[in-house]
């Protein structure tokens, strides 16, 4: 597919998509939500934004001298400082307001350690996306591999790897998840790093279909024709024409490494404390579930409309891509 032929299909995708409102709602909550994990030290954090200490001007929400009480800063007579929004830090501890409900001064409540509610939900945004994002690119990349070999070579190749994608799908992968977890420490690394060696077999099924239809098309026999070699064939003629149904899968995919990471972290096997998630703020609630009930419904709220989103976002490009609905 040459480049203009590309720039064409692209729009054509594009077109296709925006018919679609549902889906075009889905992704604006997805780049707002990349608006919000990208900005959250601009929206929320007990550092000024910008502040006026002794007659200098300073910017601590990038570089914080020692030291500095920048809460009483106006008071001391030393200067001025303007917060973020949400102007508490999602780690600080203040046990003298715990357990707050939503109000004037903490938006969305506090946790049972006086965090702020709001504040660890605009940082724990980081931590989903993150997850879902590593996790897929591990699992994609390695699907994709897969796949193109199975695909393009066929025979005892394809016997193998088809074999170990069948054995792999065999495994309940949430269980195989939290199986490996047990034998390591809780880290966001492991966590992406498990999900992404557990969850290639379904894109390399797709990818291998598309290997196995592509690689009987006439620009395949014409690039062998010419001498073109085997990986020069697989990464550069056949691949870009069977990526369309991987990107599908992966946004899909998003959508479950943020589920499984949210239900890792409910179970206590997720992100390590005080590293806030939206999974370990909704864990709290088993204990306060009677009265506390900001810390069941927000980040409830945040991992299904997020989970909803993409998934939309998912099946606008699945419906776009598929050429017997154009």
């Amino acid at each position: 597919m040459r480049g203009g032929a590309k720039r064409s299909y692209y729009r054509l995708v594009w077109k296709q998509f925006a018919r679609d409102r549902v889906s075009i709602v889905g992704l604006i909550f997805v780049l707002a939500l990349f608006a919000v994990a990208l900005g959250a030290p601009l929206l929320a954090g007990d550092r000024p934004l910008v502040a006026s200490l002794d007659g200098h001007l300073r910017i601590p929400v990038f570089s914080n001298p020692k030291g500095v009480d920048w809460k009483g800063i106006e008071d001391s007579g030393r200067g001025w400082a303007v917060f973020p929004p949400v102007p508490y830090s999602p780690t600080n501890i203040d046990l003298e307001a715990n357990l707050l409900p939503p109000d004037g001064k903490h938006f969305l409540g506090t946790d049972d350690r006086g965090r702020d509610v709001l504040a660890r939900m605009i940082y724990g945004s980081r931590v989903s996306l993150s997850v879902g994002f590593v996790a897929v690119s591990i699992y994609a990349f390695i699907g994709v591999i897969l796949g193109a070999l199975a695909g393009y070579y066929g025979g005892k190749v394809d016997v193998v790897i088809s074999r170990v994608i069948e054995v792999m799908m065999c495994f309940p992968t949430f269980f195989l998840i939290l199986t490996v977890l047990a034998f390591l420490r809780p880290s966001i690394y492991n966590i992406m790093v498990i999900i992404g060696i557990t969850g290639w077999p379904g894109v390399a099924r797709l990818v291998r279909g598309e290997f196995l239809k592509q690689r009987k098309m006439d620009y395949v026999a014409a690039a062998k024709a010419i001498g073109a070699s085997d990986g020069r064939i697989i990464f550069y003629h056949i691949l870009p024409n069977a990526l369309a149904p991987v990107l599908v899968s992966a946004t899909f995919g998003i959508a479950g490494a943020i589920l499984v990471e949210s239900s890792l972290s409910y179970l206590g096997f997720g992100v390590p404390p005080p590293t806030p998630s939206w999974g370990e703020i909704l864990s709290q609630s088993k204990q306060y579930i009677d009265f506390a009930w900001w810390l069941t419904i927000f980040p409830g709220a945040a991992i299904f409309l997020t989970v909803t989103a993409y998934n939309l976002v998912g099946e606008g490009l699945r419906d776009a891509v598929d050429p017997r609905l154009k």
